[in-house]
């Protein structure tokens, strides 16, 4: 197998796809914050810093529309749709993330949900710090993508 950004002298390059064709492309990504219950209330009942989860929300979004400043080799790309969803799970205990992103383009928004849910979860992080510092963020992954040459790809669950 070849990766894609390295050309034939292994230089990193940005790839070509001005030959693609253009399709629907979609992208869903999740990943979570395992905290404890005690800073899991806090989030869920208005930490110092106000909304957490309308706040990672939001920088998630962002954070997907920015993507080609963040990631050095990745298209900057017309994103048509970007949802971000943050779900409080007591058995986590935590905040589970997941984003879809969509586009109409000839390269895939893989990595516009994966910076979504990483930006969504730091923020989370950054608003409940002061509460807990042990933290983590974890299984941050692909859950499917669907479009483009490579077509369609779920994860085993």
């Amino acid at each position: 197998m070849t990766l894609t950004h390295f050309d034939a002298a292994g230089q990193a390059h940005m790839v070509d796809v001005s030959d693609k064709d253009t399709t629907a492309r979609e992208a869903v990504a999740r990943g979570s914050v395992v905290m404890t219950t005690e800073t899991l209330a806090l989030a869920l009942g208005g930490a110092k810093k106000g909304d957490v989860l309308g706040v990672a929300r939001l920088a998630g979004i962002m954070a997907a529309k920015r993507t080609a400043d963040l990631i050095p080799l990745c298209h900057p790309l017309p994103i048509t749709k970007v949802s971000v969803d943050l779900q409080a799970d007591h058995d986590l205990p935590g905040i589970r993330v997941s984003a879809t992103v969509r586009t109409t383009g000839r390269t895939g928004v893989e990595m516009e949900a994966l910076t979504a849910v990483s930006v969504a979860c730091l923020t989370v992080y950054d608003m409940l710090k002061a509460a807990e510092k042990s933290m983590t963020i974890t299984g941050i992954g692909l859950v499917r993508k669907s479009g483009g040459k490579s077509g369609d790809y779920e994860a085993k669950s």
